[in-house]
C-alpha cells in the first residue's frame, strides 16, 4: 500500500514551497494517509481471500480530511497490531516537514513498541530503483535468515526484488538535492559528488516561475523544450528534403521568409537567436554541480528580451525552455558518464523527481549504450517507474527493508532527525 498525499495545489499559488505552508498540510494529512494506507492494504488481502468485494467501500480521502468513515469490520488501530517494523525518513530536508513524520512514526513505535527504523531522504531515491518488473530479480525467504532470532524479521522476508551487482553509481536529481553516489554494498556508500548551491529540480521550478508557467516547473518546462526540440527536428528534415529534392521547396522557402518579428520566425522554424546558457562546473574534475548561475543566465535573457515590456512568445518561451534542459543533462550526463569512467560501477541508477525527466532517460540511455567499461560490458541503467520518481513512502520502506536483513534497526528514543543528515 503506497498513499501519496499531493501538495502541489496548494504550492502552485505560490509557485514554490513554503515551508511552514507544507509543514501545516504535513499535519493535516499524515493520520488519514496512515489510516487509509491500512484500510487500503486491508482491502486487497480480504479481497484477495475471499472475493467477496461487495461488503468494501472505495476510500478517497482529500488533503485536510481527517473523518474516515467506513464499514470495514476491521480498522486502522487494529490493523496497526498486525505492523512489525516501521520506516521514517529521517532527513535531509525541511525541518518542518521532516518532524510531522518523524515524531508521528517515534509515537507510532512506542505505542505499539517496535523497531524503527531512520532512512535517509536519498538512499530511499536510490532504493526506488529497485521497484517495478525486472528479469533479473532475486527471491528472498526467511530461510535465508534462519539464524536470525527475530521471527518478525522472517516474516516480511518473502518479496522479490531486484538482484544488484556492486559497485553502483547512482545520479539523484530532485526539488532539493543533485548527488552522485558511489554505492559499494547495501548500506555502504561514498558520496562523490553534490550540488553546492542550487538543485536542479529547483532551477526547473526557478525557470518555469521566470516565464510564468505555473508550478511544479519540471514537467511544464519539459513540456515547452519537447515542442521546441520537435521543431528543429522537422526544420532539419525540410533543409534535408530541399537537399535531396530541390523541387519540393515551398515549405522550405516558407521558413526561410522575412518576417516582421524574428522571434517568431526562430520559434517556427527551430531557428537561433543566440540564446545559449552556460554548463556549469563542466570542465571541473571533480562531481559536483551548480545550478544558480544558470538560472541567473536565464533571467538575464528574459530581461533582456522583455527590455521594451514586451511579452515573450510562446515560440521564445519554448527555446528558452530547450536551452536550459539542454545545459542541465548535458550537466548531468557528462558528469555522470565522467564518474562512470572513473570507479567503473556495474550499475548506474538514476532517481529522484527529475529522473521522470523522459529526456534526461533519453540521453543517459544513449550514453551508456556507446560506453565500455574496461572490461568490455555495458552498463546497466536502473530506472525508477514514473509513478515511484517523487517522494513516496514505497521507497522508504524498500531501503528499510535492507537494513533490517541486516539487524540495523533501532528504538524510538535513540533515533534523530537532521535536516542535513549525510549518506
Amino acid at each position: 500500500s503506497n498513499i501519496v498525499s499531493s501538495q502541489v495545489d496548494l504550492h502552485a499559488k505560490t509557485s514554490g514551497v513554503v515551508p511552514e505552508v507544507a509543514s501545516r498540510a504535513h499535519m493535516e494529512a499524515i493520520i488519514p494517509v496512515v489510516e487509509k494506507a491500512l484500510l487500503q492494504e486491508n482491502t486487497k488481502s480480504e479481497i484477495r481471500n475471499t472475493k467477496q468485494t461487495q461488503k468494501y467501500n472505495v476510500l478517497n480521502i482529500k488533503n485536510s480530511d481527517s473523518n474516515i468513515v467506513s464499514n470495514f469490520d476491521i480498522g486502522a488501530s487494529d490493523l496497526l497490531q498486525e505492523v512489525t517494523h516501521l520506516a521514517v525518513t529521517a532527513g535531509p530536508g525541511l525541518i518542518g516537514s521532516l518532524l510531522v513524520g518523524f515524531n508521528t512514526a517515534k509515537s507510532l513505535a512506542y505505542a505499539l513498541n517496535i523497531p524503527i527504523i531512520p532512512i535517509n531522504h536519498i538512499e530511499g531515491h536510490i532504493y526506488s530503483a529497485l521497484c517495478g518488473e525486472n528479469p533479473k530479480s532475486e527471491y528472498r525467504n526467511s530461510k535465508q535468515h534462519q539464524n536470525n532470532k527475530d521471527r518478525k524479521t522472517q516474516e516480511i522476508s518473502n518479496f522479490v526484488l531486484r538482484a544488484l551487482n556492486f559497485p553502483i553509481l547512482a545520479l539523484t536529481v530532485s526539488g532539493g538535492h543533485t548527488s552522485l553516489t558511489l554505492m559499494k554494498d547495501h548500506g555502504v556508500y561514498e558520496n562523490i559528488g553534490a550540488t553546492i548551491d542550487d538543485a536542479a529540480g529547483e532551477a526547473f521550478d526557478k525557470v518555469a516561475k521566470l516565464l510564468d508557467l505555473g508550478y511544479p516547473g519540471g514537467p511544464i518546462v519539459s513540456r515547452y523544450a519537447k515542442k521546441y526540440r520537435e521543431k528543429i527536428s522537422n526544420s532539419k528534415f525540410l533543409i534535408s528534403n530541399q537537399i535531396t529534392n530541390p523541387e519540393s521547396t515551398s515549405s522550405q522557402n516558407q521558413c526561410h521568409s522575412v518576417e516582421e518579428n524574428p522571434a517568431d520566425s526562430a520559434g517556427r522554424c527551430g531557428g537561433d537567436l543566440n540564446i545559449k546558457f552556460p554548463r556549469p562546473l563542466l570542465d571541473r574534475p571533480d562531481f559536483n554541480f551548480s545550478f544558480s548561475g544558470l538560472k541567473t543566465s536565464v533571467l538575464y535573457t528574459v530581461k533582456k528580451l522583455t527590455v521594451n515590456s514586451q511579452p515573450l512568445t510562446a515560440e521564445l518561451k519554448q527555446q528558452i525552455c530547450y536551452e536550459f534542459e539542454e545545459a542541465v543533462v548535458d550537466v548531468l550526463v557528462t558528469k555522470t558518464m565522467r564518474a562512470a569512467m572513473q570507479y567503473e560501477p556495474k550499475i548506474i541508477i538514476l532517481a529522484g523527481g527529475v529522473s521522470a525527466n523522459l529526456f534526461l532517460r533519453k540521453r543517459l540511455t544513449e550514453e551508456l549504450k556507446n560506453h565500455k567499461t574496461k572490461e568490455h560490458d555495458c552498463i546497466e541503467l536502473l530506472l525508477p517507474p514514473l509513478e515511484l520518481c517523487g517522494d513516496n513512502a514505497a521507497m522508504i520502506g524498500l531501503a528499510a527493508y535492507y537494513h533490517i536483513i541486516r539487524d540495523d534497526i533501532s528504538s524510538w528514543d535513540k533515533i534523530k532527525v537532521d535536516s542535513n543528515l549525510k549518506l
